[in-house]
C-alpha cells in the first residue's frame, strides 16, 4: 500500500506535498503546488461529489474518509482511500492534510524486498501455528502468499499423504496423484477457481514444471511462459482454458520439503505487467515454503494420529443394541475428559436365542487410553461369554479371573452388573461385582435398587459370585448406570441415588426411554471435573403369548414323530408353512437326541420372534457336542443335519437340565405377525 501526503488551505488548493506525490501525480513538466484537489480527481465533478464532502469537512473542523479514483501519470485512474485531518496550529496557511492510501502500480508491486520477507517471514508462522487442521491452514498459507508475494497461488499435496495412512508412491513417470487444497488470487477471477478448483484430486503431465519439482525437490522458475509452452500444458492436461491463464505469466514452484520427503508445492504466478521472479524471490519463497512445510507436516500427522485414535476409541463402544421386540433399550455414553471420547465405562445389550437379552454396564477403575483398552478387554470377553450362555454369576466369575490375569502385569481392576431378562418367563437374573444396584421402575411409579449379593470387584478378591432372579411386570423400567452419574467430588453418592429415583419417579414408567436418557443426564455436562458416565435403561416386557407354541412331550421314541406334526399348526398360522419341512426335520432330530440320552418327558417350544427358535428342554444337564460321523456309523449325525440347516444352534444349562436350540432365519421378504406393545406395559 503506497501513501501520498498533501498540504492544503481553505479552498482546498495544494500547498505542500511529498516526493511520491509529484512523481505520481502531477503532469509530466508541471507543478503539483497550486493546483486543486479537484484537479487530481477523475471524471467529471459534481456538486455532491465525495471530495466536496471532505473539503466541507475540513472547513468545518471535522476528519472525513471517502473513496476517489485519482488521475495519475498513467493512463488508468487509480481508486484510493483519501482521509483529510483538520490542521489546528500556528500556520494558518496549511488547514488540513490530505492522506491518499492507493495500491502500488503493478510494475512497482513485488519490489522492495524488506516488505515480501517483512510479510512472508515475520510473525506470519506464529499465527498460522495456533491451527492444527491442515486445509486451514493450507488457506492461511496461501492468503499469506497472495498478494504479498505473488498475484495467485496455490498449494497442492500428495493425495497418500492428506487422504490416506500411508506412504507417498514413487511412480516411474512422475505423475504423482496430488490433492489441491487452497487456491487464491488478488483479483478475485473466477476462471482461476473454475480451472484449479480446491479440493481436486488430479495428476499432473510428465514433463511439466510441476512434475520437475516433484522429482528433484528444488525450486522451479519460470520467467515469461510463451505461448506455446501455455498451450503445451493445458493439452497435455486436458484443459484448454488454462492455457489463457499461464500465457506471459512469471510461475515459481516452492516444494515443500519436510523430514526428507517432499509433501507437495506452492504454485506461484504473477501476472504480465508485474515483476518477474527473480533469485532472489525463489531465496524468500524457498525459505518461506521451508517452514510451511513443517506446519503442514505437524498438522497431518497430528490429523492422521487424531483419526487413528478415534478410530480405535470408537471402535470399543457398541455401534448398536439388540434386543427382543418386547424390549426397548437406550443408551447414554459420557467420557469424562475432553481429550478422548472413550474412557473406561461400557455397556452392552446382547441378543439372546429364546427372546433373552444380556444387559451389562461396567466400570475400569482409571481414565484415559489404558483404562479404554482394558474395557476393551472385557468387552470382548463378555461377548463371547454370553454367546456361551453362561449365567450371570458365572459369566462375571470368569471375567474375574481374566482381570486377576492382566493384574500381574498391570494392577487392574473393574466393577461390573450383569443382568439377563427372559422375554418369555419375565425375570430377570441380576449378578453384580462391586457395582452400583440397579434401579427397577415399575409401571405404578414406585421404584427400588435391587438387593443384588455383594461381590468385590473383578480382579481383586476371590470370593463367590451369586445371582438373583427377580419377578418384572411388563412395562417395567431397568436402569443400570456407573458410578460417574450419582458421583462427584462435590456430590455425595446418596445424593446422587437419590436424584436418580426422583428422575424416575411418578409417571416416568410412561414417558419415551429417550427422554428419560436425556433426564438422567440433565446438569451432567456443566460438570467439568466428572467421572466417565455410562448408562442403559430398557423398559422390560414378555412377549405375546401368540408368538410361543408349547407342548410336553413323553420319553418316548415315538414323541419324536408327535412333534413333527405338532408344529405344522403354529407355523401356518404364522404364515410361515413354507418352513414347515425344515421345521419337521430340525424338531425330529432334537427330540430324538433329547429322549435317547435322557429320562422323563421334554419340552418343545416354537418362539416367533426376530427369527424362529426351536428349544428342546430336557432333565440332563450334559451339552450335546458335534461329533464326526463315519460312512458306516448308523448315528451321529443328527447335530451335523442341524447345523446345516438351521442359522445357527446350541445349548445351555438350566436348574432343571438344559436347553436345546436352533434358529431359522425367516423368508425373504416376510414381516412376522408381531403385535405392538402399548405404551407403558
Amino acid at each position: 500500500m503506497r501513501t501520498l501526503i498533501l498540504g492544503i488551505d481553505q479552498s482546498g488548493r495544494i500547498i505542500q506535498h511529498d516526493r511520491s506525490s509529484l512523481e505520481l501525480l502531477a503532469s509530466p513538466g508541471e507543478p503539483l503546488l497550486g493546483a486543486h484537489l479537484s484537479d487530481l480527481v477523475a471524471g467529471p465533478s459534481a456538486a455532491d461529489s465525495p471530495l466536496k464532502g471532505l473539503l466541507d469537512a475540513a472547513r468545518s473542523g471535522r476528519e472525513a474518509t471517502a473513496m476517489l479514483a485519482l488521475s495519475t501519470r498513467r493512463d488508468d485512474p487509480i481508486d484510493a482511500v483519501v482521509s483529510i485531518q483538520p490542521m489546528r496550529g500556528t500556520d494558518d496557511s496549511i488547514s488540513a492534510l490530505v492522506i491518499m492510501r492507493m495500491p502500488p502500480p503493478a510494475d512497482e508491486q513485488f519490489l522492495d524486498p524488506a516488505l515480501m520477507r517483512h510479510a512472508l517471514l515475520d510473525d506470519t508462522f506464529r499465527q498460522i501455528g495456533a491451527t492444527l487442521d491442515l486445509d486451514q491452514m493450507a488457506r492461511g498459507l496461501i492468503n499469506i502468499v497472495v498478494p504479498h508475494f505473488c498475484n495467485s497461488a496455490g498449494l497442492v499435496m500428495l493425495e497418500s499423504l492428506v487422504g490416506a495412512d500411508e506412504s507417498p508412491a514413487y511412480p516411474v513417470d512422475g505423475s504423482h496423484l496430488m490433492r489441491r487444497l487452497a487456491v487464491a488470487s488478488d483479483d478475485g477471477d473466477p476462471s482461476l477457481d473454475a480451472a484449479f478448483p480446491t479440493g481436486e484430486v488430479l495428476r499432473y503431465p510428465p514433463g511439466t514444471p510441476y512434475t520437475e519439482c516433484m522429482e528433484t525437490g528444488k525450486p522451479v522458475r519460470t520467467s515469461n511462459v510463451d505461448n506455446d509452452e501455455a498451450l503445451q500444458i493445458a493439452e497435455t492436461w486436458l484443459r484448454r482454458p488454462v492455457a489463457k491463464l499461464l500465457v506471459g505469466t512469471s510461475m515459481l514452484l516452492l516444494p515443500l520439503d519436510a523430514r526428507d520427503t517432499v509433501l507437495g508445492f506452492i504454485v506461484c504466478t504473477r501476472r504480465p505487467g508485474f515483476r518477474p521472479f527473480d533469485a532472489y524471490d525463489t531465496e524468500i519463497g524457498m525459505e518461506f515454503a521451508s517452514r510451511a512445510a513443517i506446519f503442514l507436516d505437524n498438522a497431518r500427522r497430528y490429523s492422521r494420529e487424531r483419526a487413528t485414535a478415534l478410530t480405535l476409541q470408537r471402535s470399543l463402544l457398541p455401534t448398536g443394541l439388540s434386543a427382543p421386540c418386547s424390549v426397548e433399550v437406550r443408551h447414554r455414553y459420557l467420557p469424562g475428559s475432553q481429550l478422548i471420547e472413550v474412557g473406561g465405562d461400557w455397556y452392552e445389550s446382547i441378543p439372546l436365542p429364546g427372546a433373552r437379552v444380556a444387559l451389562v454396564v461396567g466400570d475400569v477403575a482409571g481414565h484415559g487410553v489404558r483404562a479404554a483398552v482394558t474395557m476393551g478387554r472385557l468387552r470382548t470377553a463378555i461377548q463371547t461369554l454370553a454367546m456361551l450362555e453362561l449365567p450371570p454369576a458365572e459369566s462375571l466369575q470368569q471375567l474375574n479371573e481374566l482381570m486377576r490375569t492382566l493384574g500381574v502385569q498391570e494392577p487392574h481392576f473393574a466393577t461390573c452388573c450383569y443382568a439377563v431378562y427372559d422375554a418369555v418367563q419375565g425375570t430377570c437374573e441380576v449378578a453384580s461385582a462391586g457395582h452400583l444396584p440397579p434401579l427397577l421402575v415399575r409401571p405404578s411409579g414406585n421404584s427400588e435398587f435391587l438387593d443384588v449379593a455383594p461381590a468385590p470387584p473383578l480382579g481383586i478378591g476371590e470370593g463367590i459370585i451369586h445371582s438373583r432372579t427377580f419377578e418384572i411386570e411388563d412395562g417395567s423400567l431397568f436402569v443400570l448406570y456407573t458410578d460417574g452419574l450419582v458421583e462427584s467430588r462435590g456430590k455425595d453418592i446418596d445424593d446422587g441415588l437419590t436424584r436418580l429415583q426422583e428422575v424416575f419417579g411418578a409417571g416416568s414408567a410412561d414417558r419415551p426411554v429417550e427422554e428419560l436418557c436425556k433426564a438422567t443426564l440433565a446438569g451432567a455436562y456443566a460438570d467439568q471435573q466428572r467421572d466417565d458416565i455410562a448408562v442403559l435403561i430398557a423398559r422390560l416386557s414378555r412377549i405375546d403369548g401368540s408368538q410361543l407354541a408349547t407342548w410336553v412331550l413323553p420319553g418316548e421314541l415315538t414323541s419324536a414323530g408327535e412333534a413333527r406334526g405338532l408344529v405344522s399348526e403354529p407355523l401356518e398360522k404364522w404364515d410361515l408353512a413354507s418352513l414347515v419341512p425344515t421345521t419337521q426335520l430340525l424338531v425330529s432330530e432334537l427330540v430324538t437326541n433329547a429322549i435317547r440320552y435322557t429320562h422323563g418327558p421334554v419340552t418343545l417350544r416354537l418362539v416367533l420372534e426376530r427369527t424362529l427358535t426351536c428349544e428342546i428342554a430336557d432333565s440332563s444337564p450334559a451339552l450335546p457336542r458335534m461329533r464326526y460321523a463315519a460312512r458306516d456309523d448308523e448315528s451321529g449325525r443328527g447335530l451335523q443335519i442341524v447345523s446345516q440347516l438351521s442359522l445357527r444352534w446350541g445349548a445351555r444349562r438350566t436348574p432343571a437340565g438344559k436347553v436345546v436350540w436352533c434358529e431359522q432365519q425367516f423368508p425373504r421378504g416376510y414381516t412376522p405377525p408381531i403385535p405392538p406393545i402399548p405404551p407403558g406395559t
